[in-house]
């Protein structure tokens, strides 16, 4: 029985298309920079928010309508929920997909009950994918929702938790293994601390490193050659994620001899969380060369927590695709929609209209860079902005020739520096509106 019996398969129809249920902009075939939007953006449809957000907030119970499910937290179910998720990513025409392993089957009364339901599950998936042709992006275990995870997963003050996590990590890869997945994420949901009081945070980070260690560990063990990425956010649930950004991931991966095996998942909502814009993460860690994947969405700057609204801003996509053009695109990785519709979109259709808009907004952004990087005046002026650095003493300083003694010199002669040249911001602002 079909779960999207009214909508057919999702087509471009063009910018002059007033049809929701059509492209405006993505025409997944279409060439930009010798490759095609489907290859720029390997777009990828949440398991989590949704095939299984209700709607639910602190202050009332779920408000959605989704006619595949039967009220139960059973196999069953859980079944044909896999078969809705991938007629809607069939539709859509959505190349990849995420999970988290309890996004798609239940927790049983015993660990091997779980990894026994999630196995039947996961036999579907299998089936579904062949059927489809649709790939799984990344999987990941959800190590924050359970009460055991309470004090966090491998940052717990209890070793069991650690253990539990541990064994619920391996399960997961072996998974995201047999179903292709060409990454696999770590988000610390609770790896970090609400007081320093109770804290001993060395600790903490001491072995939260141990168990990435053991988890690529396994990897090779099993032959999984998937990505591995870590997913930075300042806070929220707990007071300070240890994760926070990505310059603190990247310290991290380097301080404990990581980095040569993970790359960075940053999510939009979550760098505006930290204080920083999307922009300024994703160039962070481009020119660090940890720059792995996208989640893709947007929050609400009015209010001050994780809204994971999707992606409708012209502005924003272009901003992203101007740093995914400069370091090359994202492949393993992809453009994820960690997003869900708002409490009062609570039919299925809204799905549609969600993803389609996302991806629309996300290809019109495309062909906004790729434009402002054809005329290059932007990196005209940067390069010009920083001419003082290609002859003389800015490149003796950056080839390491000139040491203080040398620059002292230098200055003595001159002088005095010559004025700066003027850094246009008002200038650029406008000349980026021309695009839009």
């Amino acid at each position: 029985m079909a779960a999207f019996p009214d909508v057919e398969k999702i087509v471009y129809e063009g910018p002059e298309s007033k049809n929701p249920l059509a492209f405006r902009w993505y025409r997944e075939d279409e060439v930009v920079e010798g490759k095609t939007m489907k290859d720029h953006f390997r777009f990828s449809v949440v398991y989590w928010h949704t095939f299984r957000g209700t709607g639910a907030d602190p202050f009332g119970p779920g408000t959605m309508y989704r006619p595949w499910e039967d009220g139960t937290d059973s196999v069953e179910n859980a079944k044909n929920r896999v078969r809705a998720a991938f007629e809607f990513m069939e539709k859509l025409g959505s190349p990849y997909y995420a999970f988290h392993d309890r996004d798609v089957a239940p927790e049983g009364a015993s660990l091997a009950e779980t990894n026994k339901n999630l196995d039947e599950v996961v036999a579907v998936m299998k089936e579904e994918q062949q059927r489809t042709g649709i790939k799984l992006l990344w999987g990941t275990a959800n190590l924050f929702s359970n009460p055991r995870y309470m004090h966090g997963a491998s940052t717990s003050c209890n070793a069991d938790a650690f253990a539990f996590a541990a064994a619920q990590v391996k399960k997961c890869l072996e998974v995201t293994k047999e179903l292709g997945g060409v990454n696999y994420v770590f988000w610390g949901g609770r790896e970090g601390y609400q007081n320093l009081l109770n804290t001993d945070m060395k600790r903490e980070l001491d072995h939260m490193a141990r168990f990435m260690h053991l988890a690529v560990d396994y990897a090779k063990e099993i032959g999984f050659t998937g990505q591995f990425l870590i997913e930075p956010k300042p806070k929220e649930p707990t007071k300070h994620q240890y994760d926070s950004d990505a310059a603190a991931c990247i310290n991290y991966l380097r301080a404990y001899d990581l980095l040569d095996h993970f790359k960075l998942n940053i999510e939009t909502n979550h760098a505006t969380l930290a204080g920083h814009t999307m922009m300024h993460e994703l160039d962070y860690a481009g020119h660090q060369g940890a720059l792995g994947s996208i989640d893709a969405n947007t929050g609400d700057l009015m209010l001050g927590w994780d809204t994971d609204q999707f992606p409708t801003n012209y502005y924003l996509t272009a901003e992203v695709m101007l740093i995914l053009l400069k370091y090359g695109g994202l492949a393993p990785g992809g453009v994820n929609f960690d997003a869900k519709v708002r409490r009062e979109s609570f039919e299925p259709i809204d799905l549609f209209h969600a993803h389609v808009g996302g991806m629309d907004t996300f290809a019109r952004g495309l062909k906004i860079a790729a434009e402002i990087r054809a005329e290059g005046e932007l990196d005209a002026f940067v390069k010009q902005r920083y001419g003082s650095w290609d002859a003389g003493i800015g490149a003796e300083i950056e080839s390491g020739s000139a040491d203080f003694e040398a620059l002292e010199a230098y200055m003595l002669q001159k002088g005095d520096i010559e004025p700066n040249v003027s850094g246009r911001q008002e200038m650029l602002e406008n000349l980026f509106n021309r695009y839009m």
